[in-house]
């Protein structure tokens, strides 16, 4: 038996692997969801040509989305001063590689500092063959039916941050596994959603099993969809304002400072890494951040404040302003916010279309 076999927990293609205390699971309040592919690493598999490829490359040789590293060990440190470094950092990790690759990608994640309470593998090589090779993009089944596992770990009012991008439908897949959740769609309704999605047979049984498993509770608190393909922001609203579409990782780790999870020096750590390793220049980060105001994400009383400390950083040009005004907050909880003056997009609508690409 292959050695990824006797340190997994194996149920239909999903591969879990557990790397932190079973008893620890059940006390996160907060826990981070992180898929690997094309949202922490730049990997591809696509093709047969590519999983092989894939599959052999070593751990050095694995090459981060730029500002990745740093984002994640902010949040880490974030965390650690929370709660102490005791406790373990709640983050888990999905991957449609084959468990194969296991090994090299856990040795990539501790060579970045980064050790996740877990990670969930696509047992993707079996499906190298001509019959199943359709098998190797869907990726709704796989996702779904992992989040769900994980949720089943977890305590009943737990608070979920996801990270996704536009390849793989991961909008689609975090906003259902929302709605499975809270059980919004009659089993009847679900069961043609899923369908019309690919996911078929013993996969969507499995998940049927498992909303029957977990408390009616929505646990998604927000969602970053890393735009790798360059898919049009605006797509995104037909999701709710819940989702936050990215161009780049600097313009999540904004967001998570609006929302008090990160602080602002944590954040300049963060663009610099993207400037000095990996070419990112002052006109993008500008931009970035005038994309943020535009798209009404970022609020005034945010931009008045960091604006001129990142002037102070050099991280802007001392004429810096933004092309259009920013909006107030009108709603938050906390140091969360969840609406700005004008905005009339909701956080999350009643009923989303996951069958029509329009939005």
């Amino acid at each position: 038996m292959a050695d990824w076999k006797t340190r997994s927990q194996i149920l239909g293609d999903v591969v879990f692997f557990r790397y932190g205390a079973t008893e620890v699971e059940k006390s996160f309040n907060e826990v981070y969801v992180w898929d690997i592919d094309k949202t922490y690493l730049d990997t591809s598999w696509g093709s047969p040509r590519e999983l092989i490829k894939t599959a052999l490359e070593k751990a050095f040789q694995k090459r981060n989305i730029p500002g990745t590293s740093s984002l994640v060990s902010a949040l880490k440190v974030s965390w650690e001063k929370q709660h102490g470094q005791m406790k373990a950092f709640p983050i888990y990790f999905i991957s449609a590689s084959p468990p194969q690759m296991e090994t090299r990608i856990r040795e990539k994640l501790e060579y970045d500092e980064i050790l996740p309470h877990g990670a969930f593998f696509k047992d993707n090589l079996k499906n190298l063959k001509p019959s199943r090779l359709w098998r190797l993009n869907k990726q709704v089944g796989f996702k779904l039916q992992s989040l769900l596992q994980l949720r089943a770990k977890l305590k009943e009012d737990v608070r979920q941050i996801m990270w996704g991008d536009d390849s793989e439908s991961d909008a689609i897949i975090y906003s259902l596994y929302s709605d499975v959740c809270a059980r919004r769609w009659p089993e009847g309704e679900l069961i043609s959603i899923l369908r019309a999605l690919h996911v078929i047979g013993e996969q969507a049984d499995t998940i049927l099993d498992l909303q029957d498993q977990i408390p009616p509770h929505d646990p998604v608190e927000k969602i970053y969809i890393n735009l790798a393909t360059d898919t049009d922001p605006e797509y995104y609203l037909k999701f709710g304002r819940r989702m936050v579409p990215t161009t780049n990782t600097f313009q999540a780790a904004l967001d998570l400072m609006q929302d008090g999870r990160l602080t602002f020096d944590q954040v300049v750590r963060v663009a610099q890494d993207m400037v000095m390793n990996y070419g990112f220049t002052t006109e993008e980060l500008e931009s970035s951040f005038d994309s943020m105001v535009r798209r009404h994400i970022l609020g005034a009383e945010f931009v008045a404040e960091f604006v001129p400390l990142f002037i102070s950083q050099d991280l802007f040009a001392p004429d810096f302003k933004t092309s259009v005004e920013a909006k107030p907050v009108s709603e938050r909880n906390g140091k969360r916010v969840y609406s700005l003056e004008g905005v009339h997009e909701p956080w999350l609508p009643e009923r989303i279309d996951y069958l029509h690409e329009f939005r």
